[in-house]
């Protein structure tokens, strides 16, 4: 494991449980998700100003089953961050990061909408890409793949 660098010591210092570490030239943070928005305001405050993206991953037989992955940069320092939060299957619930990075908006209703994780406290966590009345997350993996038939058309046949 690495330590972090010098633009987030202070972090490193104050979050103790959060684990540091450099992967391909890039920061990576592995934080529990009580602590993630105090870290991103921590983060913020250390630099890290411009709010890139907020993903999920779905490893259904891992635990915890989930991983929330924020991205930020420090443009100052030329540096990326990498926020990962495990979020278990059980209670796929964290709270929104909104309030530390507003962009955080609509990757978190994403997110939501297919993988089903709930962002307590977010202003207005409804469905984004998919109609209100579908049931489900598509992206969990124990959804079943579904397929679509194709008709294909009988081209230039010989006669």
């Amino acid at each position: 494991m690495t330590s972090a660098p010098t633009i987030l010591t202070a972090t490193a210092e104050r979050f103790a449980n959060v684990e540091f570490d450099s992967v391909l030239g890039d920061v990576v943070a592995r934080a529990p998700r009580e602590d993630v928005v105090g870290l991103l305001e921590s983060v913020r405050d250390a630099g890290y100003e411009m709010f890139i993206d907020l993903c999920a991953v779905d490893y259904l037989v891992r635990d915890p089953r989930f991983d929330v992955v924020v991205n930020v940069v420090s443009l100052a320092e030329s540096s990326r961050l990498r926020v990962i939060i495990g979020v278990p299957g059980t209670d796929s619930t964290m709270p929104t990061i909104t309030a530390v990075y507003p962009g955080a908006d609509f990757y978190e209703r994403e997110a939501f909408d297919l993988f089903g994780i709930d962002f307590s406290g977010h202003p207005d966590l409804t469905r984004i890409l998919l109609p209100d009345e579908w049931e489900g997350h598509p992206l969990r993996k124990e959804i079943a793949i579904g397929s679509v038939p194709v008709q294909f058309k009988e081209a230039n046949k010989a006669k």
